[in-house]
């Protein structure tokens, strides 16, 4: 489809639902289309997002290593993995388990050292994996030697952070902090430091300072942060909290501004209770990443080798994420992180009752305003969120796996979802999250992220097969018994098994180059459909809800012809795989998802 009939269809579509309501988009299909004959290796590829604490410990401690993931790595290859991203793995006091750097230049010593990380890359590179890295721009850990000489005003280091002296209360003669600005972890961004009598800003934890990127010193700092890792091997990064990194300049006399109050709570304390105005999504931080893409570019450019991705973490509005991805003039970030599925549909992060029409307007969230020529992608879970499977349900579990498989562009996958991986509640004794220890017992079951941390599955042994330790870092969840890899490739039926099916399936051409349509039938049934001239047509249909239903007619919505047959399907469809089916008049078993091939 060319740009301008792409825009026609967009602005046409967004008419028709402005006069009609949102819920007509029940009945418009949209169509995707790529006439590339040959992708770069990231457009096509399977992401695989690893939580290094809770991978594998090979050490006997309870926490995950490098050498335990060097042990794990032909799990990755057996599940089609093309590129797996680690989070941090750098020197770090933990106060929010490495996304507090007190050397970006080393390795955690509970995790290993950089002769261990060495040893990664040249076994990933043995079976064709590539390693991403999680690259934290906004801030360091208060530990490191940076923050310390710029306490101390050294030359050269004197703005590497965000200081300022606040102000003096003329009622109470007490000094209070420059603005209102509130952190991510609950109570004000600014913390005094007696050392320096001057306020330090930190939109994340009081240990974590942001670095300073209106100093040309910091942005230079961090280039050879990346330009270090490059040299080691790595395939590019995933960038951290970059809404962050950038703040409002202050005024001419010194002042920032305050952010208005967003009527979203009463808490005072609560991040959300201000609208991000001043501290996040500025300008200049589309910017940056278009810095860091130049970057590494040029790397492949002197040095050869294949091209180097970067991943952007942002929970913006699209509006604003898209612009990560580059504009005519100038690169920006192969993959703006594609949230859809994590903040979309009811807005809670709760979706069990989503229906078929809230999984179309999820899908088309993304793929109508992204950029012409780009390459989407699907997110459907990370280390900050509940697991898939407790977020729309476990019998959806295969389904959200099917759906990320076969929706065109790049799959990420959190460790543990190809096994169907649930949450685990934590116990207030049992936190180690910083953001839920920094609330209280009565509430930190809002803010904790542990209970999809939990370390990885391997085998119904002692600890999941995860630790010969007595402990491991964060419980296990007990369903470790039957949900794991050992037992999930002995079964007959699995979530994965089914998960490898479907990585051999989106190996096709027509899931890699094929158009798309999708369409929501009526309110349980999702159906989407992939094709490409000269090769096998596919088509997906999901029944979201928890009924049963008849008589579908797919064929209509997705201008679907001639015959098909089932290729594959979850347990709750109850299918025969290579039975002849009538794409006019289906009938699915609730929860029922089921691909079909041409014939």
């Amino acid at each position: 489809m060319s740009r301008f009939n792409k825009l026609l269809v967009v602005l046409l579509v967004a008419a028709l639902q402005s006069c009609l309501g949102e819920a007509a988009a029940v009945d418009l299909e949209r169509a995707t289309s790529s006439s590339d004959t040959t992708k770069d290796w990231w457009q096509v590829a399977q992401f695989y997002q690893i939580y290094p604490r809770s991978f594998k410990d090979s050490d006997g401690d309870g926490i995950g290593d490098l050498q335990g993931i060097i042990s794990k790595l032909d799990h990755l290859k057996d599940i089609g993995v093309t590129a797996t991203w680690l989070s941090p793995i750098f020197a770090s006091p933990m106060a929010d388990f490495g996304y507090d750097i007190s050397d970006f230049f080393d390795i955690q010593p509970e995790y290993g050292t950089l002769d261990d990380f060495d040893q990664l890359i040249a076994a990933a590179n043995e079976r064709g994996l590539k390693i991403i890295l999680d690259f934290v721009p906004n801030h360091s850990s208060d530990e490191n030697i940076w923050f310390k000489k710029s306490v101390k005003r050294e030359k050269g280091y004197e703005d590497y952070y965000v200081w300022h002296d606040g102000y003096l209360n003329a009622s109470t003669g007490v000094r209070e902090p420059p603005s209102n600005w509130l952190q991510a972890f609950r109570g004000s961004a600014w913390e005094w430091n007696d050392e320096r009598q001057q306020y330090y800003l930190h939109q994340f934890a009081v240990k974590q300072p942001d670095l300073n990127y209106r100093n040309p010193a910091v942005v230079a700092q961090m280039k050879r942060v990346l330009t270090f890792w490059l040299n080691r091997g790595v395939a590019g990064f995933r960038i951290d909290a970059v809404p962050w990194c950038f703040e409002v300049v202050p005024d001419a006399e010194g002042r920032y501004p305050d952010e208005p109050l967003s009527g979203y709570t009463d808490d005072p304390d609560d991040s959300s209770y201000l609208k991000h105005i001043y501290t996040q999504d500025q300008p200049e931080t589309v910017d940056m990443v278009y810095q860091w893409r130049t970057l590494l570019d040029d790397y492949k450019r002197i040095y050869g080798g294949d091209t180097r991705v970067l991943m952007v973490e942002t929970y913006s509005s699209l509006d604003y994420v898209m612009q990560f991805y580059g504009n005519r003039t100038t690169k920006g970030a192969q993959i703006p992180f594609n949230f859809q599925f994590i903040v979309g549909g009811n807005g809670d992060k709760n979706n069990t009752l989503l229906n078929a029409t809230g999984f179309v307007k999820i899908i088309n969230s993304w793929l109508s305003q992204m950029p012409a020529g780009q390459t989407a992608n699907w997110v459907m879970g990370n280390h900050d969120q509940r697991r898939v499977g407790s977020r729309y349900g476990e019998h959806r579990i295969d389904t959200m796996n099917m759906l990320q498989m076969f929706l065109p562009g790049v799959s990420v996958t959190y460790q543990g979802e190809e096994l169907g991986m649930t949450d685990l509640d934590i116990s207030w004794a049992d936190t180690r999250d910083p953001a839920a220890c920094n609330s209280n017992e009565s509430i930190y079951e809002h803010f904790t992220r542990d209970p999809a941390r939990t370390p990885f599955q391997w085998s119904s042994e002692a600890n999941a097969g995860f630790s010969t330790n007595s402990s491991t870092w964060l419980p296990i969840n007990p369903n470790y018994v039957t949900v794991n890899v050992e037992t999930e490739t002995a079964a007959d039926s699995s979530h994965l098994k089914l998960y490898k099916q479907l990585v051999t399936l989106r190996q096709t051409r027509t899931l890699q180059y094929g158009s798309t349509r999708y369409a929501a039938v009526n309110d349980n049934v999702v159906a989407i459909k992939r094709s490409l001239s000269g090769e096998t047509s596919y088509v997906l249909v999901a029944n979201v809800l928890d009924t049963s239903v008849s008589a579908v007619d797919v064929a209509t919505v997705l201008y679907a012809t001639g015959s098909y047959r089932i290729t594959l399907g979850n347990p709750e469809a109850n299918a025969t795989v290579g039975s002849n089916v009538t794409l006019s008049s289906l009938a699915l078993e609730p929860y029922a998802t089921l691909i079909l091939e041409s014939v």
